[in-house]
């Protein structure tokens, strides 16, 4: 029996249509539909929607920007798990750390031994998405592909932060398509270094995620599928 109410009834049906094709990319793909996890990305809607999101069993919530987290979070700090899928500035570090449990835009090495410095202070332990700019946009933050090994070396000697993974962005297109390459290079930077411990990739969002499931996407970060500016106040 549907017990959904008449307010979450229209994030409901988006957010079911966008589960719904992450399940139809997975199979075609031979994949498991449960390995794929949706951060759902909420962007400028008030934080009134965490209340439907929770309501409706939503897991995983994404925030951009860190100075803003913390007044969104109130009264929903235990709701969900936490990403911060925007850059994270060194500076602001310690206030992200204490907020979130996952950092998706970790390009750098001083980043990434900043982030463990500030979790062992707090008692934190974060995990951490090495961010690597594929496609070679010079718009684009994150790593050239060569700075893996030098990154895989310095997280074998972290205690605190939990290097779990790569993510990466496509460049933007009216044809999801066109991002295959770029999901699958990463993939492959995965495969090729640390497929034990890289588990975790971070690719695709709402112009092209059932493309990112397909190539091996265990996260998929989507916003304006499922917020809709009706949801914006």
């Amino acid at each position: 029996m549907d017990t959904t109410s008449e307010a979450d009834a229209p994030l409901a049906a988006r957010l079911g249509h966008v589960q719904a094709e992450i399940a139809q990319a997975a199979r075609a793909a031979g994949r498991d539909p449960t390995s794929v996890r949706l951060v759902v990305v909420t962007k400028a809607a008030p934080p009134s929607i965490f209340d439907g999101l929770a309501r409706l069993g939503v897991s995983d919530v994404g925030e951009s920007r860190v100075q803003t987290a913390a007044e969104r979070m109130a009264g929903h700090e235990r709701s969900f798990r936490w990403h911060l899928v925007g850059h994270l500035q060194g500076n602001k570090a310690r206030r992200a750390v204490a907020l979130f449990d996952v950092f998706h835009g970790v390009d750098s090495l001083a980043l990434l031994e900043r982030i463990e410095r500030v979790a062992g202070e707090l008692g934190r332990r974060p995990e951490c998405l090495l961010q690597f700019n594929v496609s070679g946009e010079p718009s684009k933050h994150g790593l050239p592909p060569d700075a893996l090994p030098e990154l895989l070396q310095a997280a074998d000697g972290l205690q605190h932060a939990r290097v779990t993974g790569l993510m990466t962005m496509a460049p933007r297109s009216t044809d999801p398509a066109r991002a295959r390459p770029t999901f699958a290079e990463l993939a492959a930077l995965a495969r090729e270094h640390a497929p034990t411990t890289l588990r975790q990739l971070s690719m695709g969002m709402s112009e092209d995620f059932p493309v990112a499931v397909q190539e091996g996407a265990t996260l998929v970060r989507v916003g304006r599928r499922i917020v809709a500016p009706s949801d914006m106040g």
